[in-house]
């Protein structure tokens, strides 16, 4: 017999998914707005007459942004990154992760180690420090300026030393009676189990990249070696970003200032929207329910 429910409860839900839909409308509002600018002709988009829909649809912002060799390094740069970056924070992270997650029986120093982590998180040395440390390691101008010096995100590595802290440990009992050591054990046992906290992790790994711009502006010296997120920022605050390029606005009379910089934002910000869906079915997904056998 199904049970009804009461009217207080369906007036709870009712309006939790309007606050909940309406949040998400104020969420997507900005980027549909400059998406469709993105696709509206410089008259419209000047005229403050573009909304949630394109006005004199056109392709020549995107057209012209394809054709900009510096918007397409810098993209080819960020690309590098971000596969840099997610190979070694993620990397890190794990090797980190797992050891500080044991006892202090089994792991005598814990406290220390996890402590020394949890200090670079309060203090900092400061900008210039870190600055003269990356020149004096010959970093500057290089791609590996933009990975190393945040190899390490601890933050990261607290939520997944607390994820394996909740891991069975009969699994692992059984694994080291097995004759599996440690490398086997984190890799065919904590890494399978933890993919939802590793999908976390690495959707902050990802977005944390790709959205760095500070430390490009700071440790590259030619606009040629800036990442996307840095170029994006420089072209947004320029008061012409056509004639950066040295193209009037005579030659492209259906781009404007607005097109051009809204057709460049929707790019950079594509990728993260294309990877995000794969990444989310992770945060709802049990994998670690049913894995001991009571």
């Amino acid at each position: 017999m199904p049970i009804r429910e009461s009217w207080s409860r369906r007036i709870f839900v009712y309006a939790n998914t309007f606050l909940l839909l309406l949040l998400s409308a104020i969420c997507l509002f900005p980027l549909v707005h400059v998406l469709a600018i993105s696709f509206s002709s410089s008259t419209a988009a000047g005229a403050g007459r573009v909304t949630l829909w394109p006005i004199d649809f056109t392709f020549q912002s995107y057209q012209y942004i394809m054709q900009k060799p510096e918007f397409i390094q810098s993209f080819l740069i960020t690309l590098e990154r971000v596969a840099m970056g997610f190979t070694i924070n993620l990397l890190l992270t794990l090797l980190c992760a797992y050891p500080l997650s044991k006892e202090r029986e089994r792991f005598r120093f814990r406290t220390v180690y996890a402590w020394y982590f949890v200090f670079t998180i309060l203090f900092s040395g400061g900008l210039i420090p870190w600055f003269i440390i990356i020149r004096e390691t010959g970093l500057l101008d290089s791609i590996w300026a933009l990975v190393i010096p945040g190899a390490v995100p601890v933050f990261n590595v607290i939520l997944m030393l607390n994820f394996f802290r909740e891991l069975p440990k009969e699994i692992e009992e059984s694994a080291l009676i097995d004759g599996a050591g440690h490398w086997r054990i984190l890799s065919t046992i904590y890494v399978p189990l933890s993919m939802p906290s590793i999908a976390t992790v690495s959707l902050f790994i990802i977005v944390g990249h790709w959205n760095a711009w500070f430390d490009g502006l700071l440790l590259m010296s030619f606009p040629e070696r800036y990442p996307l997120s840095t170029y994006l920022q420089l072209m947004v605050i320029n008061s012409n970003p056509l004639a950066l390029s040295g193209v009037s606005l005579s030659e492209v009379s259906e781009i404007s200032q607005r097109t051009a910089r809204a057709a460049q934002i929707f790019l950079g910000a594509l990728p993260i929207l294309l990877v995000y869906p794969f990444l989310q079915k992770y945060f709802v997904k049990g994998i670690v329910l049913g894995s001991v056998k009571s």
